[in-house]
């Protein structure tokens, strides 16, 4: 559906159900270039289950209109609004590698809003290679390539497993590319500035880190490391998967965040 944040118009994913205020939200938020359908198997999914699901494009992404946002502080800033607009008390945010960062950001700035962080494929700080982040503002389609080749397991690379006759790789060039231009630079300059690391100690909530054994981007040992610096994280492994876990390896994600949430 689409609401009015700000002033522009914003587009924001509910698994196909009106949610309802109930005390069971779900903020999905998704990753750098990403946009609400990098949850399209986990909305539907928990919509059914029960759940009330917020799965927002952010500005510049997806369906929603406005300027990118430069900084994770002011990502999670916008959550905050959204959650005002929607009148959340409080809410379960999933972040996934970016979102990571903004679900920490959030959890520490607004500690009454947030219930549960479930961080997937994440890290306390996502450093970009410095070639990938110039291609980002002069080569956009070879930036999106490359995020691509590397963001998906050896399945992704050929198929894909959950969703016969598409190809995860062709889907997520075609998603990413939908975005504005400057929208994929903005989050990787974003990504890079920001250091978790920071903050993990004072979060106080309980966390739970989804992690991909074959994940090029944001390797295993530093989602170990966020798990091991927050004092309330646990962290599950997810085998034969990249960084695109929620779409590679959904039923693995979807039974994790349940057993979580419950």
């Amino acid at each position: 559906m689409k609401i009015t944040l700000n002033g522009l118009s914003t587009y924001l994913s509910t698994g196909g159900k009106t949610p309802l205020d109930d005390g069971k939200a779900l903020i999905f938020l998704p990753g750098s270039g990403q946009s609400h359908l990098t949850f399209i198997l986990q909305t539907r999914f928990f919509a059914f289950e029960g759940y009330s699901i917020y799965a927002p494009d952010f500005p510049g992404h997806g369906f929603s209109q406005g300027k990118p946002l430069e900084t994770i502080e002011e990502m999670a800033d916008w959550v905050a609004e959204l959650m005002n607009h929607c009148n959340l008390q409080s809410a379960i945010l999933i972040g996934h590698s970016q979102g990571c960062l903004v679900a920490m950001a959030f959890a520490h700035k607004y500690p009454k809003l947030a219930k549960k962080l479930i961080l997937i494929a994440g890290a306390l700080q996502i450093k970009v290679n410095d070639y990938l982040l110039k291609t980002s503002s002069n080569a956009l389609y070879d930036a999106v390539s490359m995020m691509i080749e590397w963001g998906h397991g050896k399945n992704g690379h050929f198929f894909s497993p959950t969703q016969p006759g598409h190809s995860l790789m062709g889907v997520g060039r075609e998603l990413m590319l939908s975005n504005k231009p400057e929208a994929l630079n903005a989050d990787l300059n974003a990504c890079n500035q920001f250091d978790a690391g920071l903050i993990a100690a004072t979060l106080d909530l309980p966390v739970l880190c989804i992690l991909a054994q074959s994940d090029k981007m944001t390797p295993i040992k530093l989602g170990i490391k966020m798990a091991n610096a927050i004092k309330n994280a646990k962290y599950v492994e997810i085998a034969k998967s990249g960084h695109m876990i929620p779409l590679e390896k959904p039923d693995e994600v979807n039974s994790e965040i349940l057993s979580f949430v419950e």
